[in-house]
């Protein structure tokens, strides 16, 4: 039989070729390719293909700061646990059939997504640094060690990584986040998202914990007993109580609400404590007031107290003298408070400058996060030409300490104070600032008493008035 040696010729070296071609992986990434050279995987010159028997048995491959953007040709990894490819340009990584990986560092890349769900066998992934917008590790139940922060993620559930030990993902946009299934979390990382809750009660072992730059008005650490750092400034906390966390000596709590802080731990003397810029909290309770540290912040701060019920809290207020007139009132600038006409901060508010025509109580009305605080005064709008007070309390709590008759036309010439027996005890100019119930420096006893008003045209008037204390 004719058989033409040529043809059978061209067959085998098509057959060889492709045979070579099978034995190589394709690395078109320059860079790439130079990092397996430089690791003994590969020899000069760069020429976009990789034997492929020198990547299948690798285990472990470190390839960052590479400035490599391409990773295609990963996949010829068949038997990869660890792969360090961080630091580098990447937009994307196929990582789908390095399914024997255990630990993936990608970080500080341009990766906007990143899929992991084949990697069951995943312990350690680091990704920090990117671009991702989500991410679903609900497969890698295997994993010890996720780090996350700084990207782009609104949700992230771990309810399914109840071995995790370590968690970061702060710098993301995070509104909540349950690690209430994390009970083996020793370390959480958790600032500048958008939290407005956090639940730790269930993780026990947790000792390094920052949740700084949030939305938190609420941090309950009793069951935290590991803790031994906790940063959770830049939140709206009013209340902060750490004297379960024994352990604890690294504490940032500046920049809160906080209204009552309890720091008595029994470990004071190797702390390090910042509760600057607080502005409502204006004690803290200690171990030890004549012994604590001068390192704390704010400097300077000395109003240490053992017990919560030693603190008081303030909110300041403006108190107004009551208001006798008989034509109107314009209500001052307040510098603490405001206006209103009924207690509590209710009824109408009012304002400096609004004209009073009627006769009423003011309530001035100021609140903090901590506590409230009210006074009030009256306006006695009469069409008389004076008033004549028909008792008064000289008990120096600021209201009718005195007893003064109001002269609004000057028609008033002297009076004149007597007891019930007729004895003078107090003879006052016109425009006098009245009597405060006291004869030769005694203070008298609570009765009524007389009065002998003589006017400028000489006519009198007559009455009496009660003194109560």
């Amino acid at each position: 039989m004719w058989v033409n040696k040529a043809y059978i010729l061209t067959v085998c070296l098509l057959l060889l070729t492709q045979a070579g071609y099978a034995q190589n992986t394709a690395i078109p990434d320059p860079n790439f390719e130079q990092a397996l050279i430089d690791l003994g995987l590969d020899v000069a010159p760069i020429n976009g293909l990789v034997p492929t028997a020198n990547l299948i048995n690798v285990t472990n491959l470190n390839v960052s700061g590479k400035s490599i953007s391409n990773l295609t040709g990963i996949e010829a990894f068949a038997n990869l646990t660890v792969l360090n490819c961080a630091d580098n340009l990447l937009s994307n990584l196929n990582v789908s059939q390095n399914t024997k990986l255990t630990q993936l560092f990608c970080s500080n890349n341009q990766l906007p997504a990143i899929h992991v769900s084949n990697l069951i066998d995943l312990n350690i992934f680091w990704c920090a640094n990117n671009q991702i917008t989500t991410l679903d590790v609900a497969q890698n139940t295997k994993l010890i060690s996720l780090v996350c922060d700084t990207n782009q993620l609104t949700v992230l559930d771990v309810s399914k990584n109840i071995n995790l030990n370590v968690l970061v993902c702060e710098n993301n946009w995070l509104s909540t986040i349950n690690i209430t299934k994390n009970t083996k979390l020793n370390r959480f990382q958790a600032g500048n998202n958008l939290l407005t809750n956090l639940d730790i009660s269930k993780n026990a072992e947790l000792v390094f914990l920052t949740c700084e730059n949030n939305l938190l008005s609420f941090l309950d650490t009793a069951s935290n007993s590991m803790l031994v750092n906790l940063d959770c400034s830049f939140n709206a906390l009013t209340e902060l109580g750490l004297s379960q966390n024994q352990k604890l000596t690294t504490l940032d709590c500046s920049n809160n609400q906080l209204c009552k802080l309890n720091v008595k731990n029994g470990n004071n003397n190797n702390a390090v404590f910042n509760f600057s810029n607080n502005v409502n909290l204006n004690c803290v309770v200690v171990d030890n007031t004549t012994n604590t540290p001068t390192s704390w912040m704010p400097t300077g701060f000395s109003n240490y107290v053992t017990l919560q019920d030693q603190c008081t809290y303030f909110v300041n207020i403006d108190t107004l003298q009551n208001v006798i007139t008989n034509s109107y009132y314009t209500l001052p600038v307040l510098t603490f408070g405001n206006y209103y006409t009924q207690t509590g901060g209710k009824g109408t508010p009012l304002f400096a400058n609004d004209v009073i025509t009627t006769s009423q109580t003011i309530y001035i009305y100021n609140t903090s996060v901590c506590a409230t605080n009210e006074s009030n005064f009256s306006v006695l709008i009469t069409p008389e030409a004076y008033y004549i007070p028909k008792y008064f309390t000289p008990n120096n709590d600021g209201k009718h300490d005195v007893w003064k008759v109001e002269d609004f036309n000057n028609s008033i010439k002297t009076i004149a104070i007597f007891n019930r027996y007729g004895k003078l005890l107090k003879q006052l100019p016109a425009n006098s600032p009245g009597w405060n119930g006291s004869f030769n420096g005694k203070l008298l006893e609570n009765n009524d008493y007389w009065y002998l008003i003589t006017l400028t045209t000489g006519e009198t008037l007559k009455g009496h008035f009660t003194l109560k204390r």
